[in-house]
């Protein structure tokens, strides 16, 4: 199949990507644009694997206050170097994760940062609420699983959906600028704040 400059540019447009792999992305989907999107994201998803270990002493602290002062974030983004630190993409980054949480409102980076004693509790509740169902026994443990899956992307920031697409989530939007940037990037913390109701 011949793929057009035209489309080359569009997918461009859309993903940021370099010229070369939108032509390569757009050949392995056939000319599926929305294919060959996701193409390119699970390609910066590998490379981005690729940079996790790497220190990530540099980076923004952002401040964000929703429209009408209800709401408002205060986050620390890292990345390896100053350059990086400086670049519309990363501050974009930093800028759009700290609107996500002030619309999402996560408790915790990542899962492991919430208090065990919750989790055990969590899934207590989950366990009894599946038994009052009726459910088997020997399937109780995987429905809980589950729950606690469903419950994890509720309340930790990386495995929430993007809220401005939420066909990835944030661990999803994350890489795919690592792939963009070529540099590890690290969410170090946040604190959210609204006007108690």
């Amino acid at each position: 199949m011949e793929i057009s400059a035209k489309q080359v540019k569009e997918l461009r447009d859309i993903t940021a990507a370099g010229m070369m792999d939108c032509k390569k992305a757009l050949t392995e989907c056939g000319g599926d644009m929305q294919q060959a999107a996701e193409w390119l994201r699970k390609k910066g998803i590998a490379s981005a694997a690729r940079r996790e270990g790497r220190e990530a002493h540099q980076g923004l602290v952002e401040s964000y206050i929703h429209p009408g002062g209800q709401v408002g974030v205060l986050l620390e983004v890292n990345c390896e170097t100053d350059f990086v630190a400086r670049t519309d993409d990363f501050r974009e980054l930093v800028h759009n994760l700290a609107m996500h949480i002030a619309a999402a409102a996560p408790e915790s980076v990542a899962r492991e940062d919430i208090d065990p004693a919750r989790i055990a509790k969590e899934r207590e509740i989950f366990a009894a609420q599946v038994r009052e169902q009726g459910k088997p026994e020997n399937i109780i443990d995987k429905i809980v699983t589950g729950k606690l899956d469903k419950f994890y992307g509720e309340v930790a920031l990386l495995e929430q959906k993007y809220v401005r697409d939420p066909d990835m989530t944030i661990t999803d939007y994350l890489k795919s600028v690592i792939g963009k940037l070529g540099e590890n990037i690290v969410i170090r913390r946040f604190a959210r704040y609204q006007i108690a109701r």
